[in-house]
């Protein structure tokens, strides 16, 4: 009797997925082959392919396509945190945008993700003492983007951010995991003081579209802040917020408010 071969384990469900639905994104369109194979099948593991996708995205005739990707190689290497809050930012990306149906999406095309991705270079060159390169992902991360975030600042894993457009992050902001956010959020500061002056988002917080918190505040988990509000004193856990300025109109209307979604006051909300 012939011995039954089994297939092995993967170690990277992530990126195994990601190259079957590259396959599969040939096959169906194969104009995008070029596209495709470049970022996602000609390289061995997802980190290299992130190097990649961040060097080509940022480049320009200041700094070659080269160079950047030796630098998000080198750090990627050196801080396997990197590419392990990639693979949780895919998979939130996934879980809670219903505009993406595949893992493929976001490495693709999702300028959110992407953003999300050079700031951790940055941030990871920000940790080793090497500001000034820091800072200059920070530059072309927002002029390639329209997101800002300071490169010192903390985020977690898991974060989804939608569309993207004109988020600014502040120095000393602290986001947590599994935090969502919408476009033109601020996480910002409230004049010029120069200390710990930019808040600390819990963790599964939902912040909406438009949203601005500002000052060295604490906004609990699992609470959510209502599109357009302006957020100026600590908002406690598991609550929801709105207005100018944000007040408590509720409580957060489920446990993982930043999962769901859900922006709507009343009915599964508050």
């Amino acid at each position: 009797m012939a011995e039954r071969k089994t297939r092995p384990v993967s170690l990277d469900p992530v990126w195994d997925r990601i190259t079957e639905e590259a396959h599969a994104a040939v096959a169906t369109e194969p104009l995008l082959g070029g596209v495709v194979h470049s970022t996602v099948l000609h390289h061995k593991t997802l980190e290299n392919a992130l190097a990649y996708r961040t060097a080509q995205k940022l480049s320009s005739g200041e700094m070659s396509e080269q160079l950047l990707r030796e630098i998000a190689d080198e750090a990627h290497a050196a801080d396997p945190e990197i590419g392990a809050a990639a693979r949780a930012d895919i998979v939130a990306v996934y879980d809670r945008d219903p505009a993406c149906h595949r893992f493929l999406q976001p490495l693709l095309y999702f300028k959110g993700f992407q953003a999300l991705q050079a700031y951790r270079i940055g941030h990871w060159l920000w940790r080793e003492g090497r500001q000034d390169l820091a800072y200059f992902f920070q530059m072309r991360i927002s002029e390639t983007f329209g997101v800002d975030i300071h490169p010192a600042a903390r985020i977690g894993r898991g974060i989804m951010i939608d569309h993207a457009h004109s988020i600014v992050i502040g120095e000393t902001a602290v986001v947590g995991d599994n935090v969502s956010m919408l476009h033109s959020v601020t996480l910002g500061g409230t004049g010029k003081e120069e200390e710990d002056r930019h808040p600390k988002i819990g963790d599964g917080v939902l912040i909406g579209a438009g949203a601005k918190v500002l000052g060295n505040i604490k906004v609990g988990h699992c609470s959510r802040i209502a599109a357009g509000s302006v957020v100026l004193h600590d908002v406690p856990a598991c609550k929801t917020v709105a207005g100018i300025p944000a007040k408590i109109v509720g409580e957060a209307g489920c446990d993982q408010p930043s999962l769901t979604m859900d922006h709507l006051f009343g009915g599964s909300g508050t």
